[in-house]
């Protein structure tokens, strides 16, 4: 697999994540304390099976953010994008927009997607912004509807608000 080089800050590469980069994946959205933390199992499953799907950040080889999605199988050009993080120390440097912008590059280019979906809690302002600004770059509509109502979960978890996004430029 061949790594791309980040085009908004040089000092990243974007590559396909590894099972190498599952502990820090899950230690990264468990310190987010935003995510729902899924067990570290999952993670390593994650960059298995959806390597091509997904992208890590790194700076002199260590993994510093990530972007796990798939492919929606009953949609085969829509790329659901499942969770973003980036640690901490990075933060506010527009890493989270450069790795959604190459991921979206790569699956593009590879795959053919040209929508994106992704659900957000209704609080949380951050990737709500993070979405609809890419929608903006990407020259793409930003359509929402609630997927999920709080009473579908079992253990009072917020509603998610689905963002579709598209057709991708």
């Amino acid at each position: 697999m061949t790594a791309v080089q980040a085009t908004k800050n040089s000092d990243h590469l974007l590559d396909h994540p590894t099972v190498d980069d599952g502990a820090e994946m899950w230690r990264i959205a468990r310190d987010s304390k935003v995510l729902d933390l899924n067990s570290s199992y999952s993670y390593l499953l994650w960059c298995r099976d959806f390597s091509r799907t997904s992208v890590v950040a790194r700076e002199n080889g260590r993994t510093v953010g990530f972007v796990t999605g798939y492919v929606r199988p009953e949609r085969r050009r829509t790329l659901v994008v499942w969770q973003v993080a980036v640690d901490e120390a990075y933060r506010g440097r527009g890493l989270a927009a450069t790795m959604l912008d190459g991921l979206t590059a790569r699956t593009v280019a590879a795959l053919g997607i040209d929508r994106m979906e992704t659900t957000i809690a209704p609080d949380n302002e951050a990737s709500s912004r993070l979405f609809t600004s890419f929608g903006e770059r990407h020259g793409a509509t930003v359509e929402r509807e609630v997927l999920f109502e709080g009473v579908h979960f079992p253990d009072g978890h917020d509603p998610e608000v689905l963002h579709r996004i598209g057709p991708l430029a």
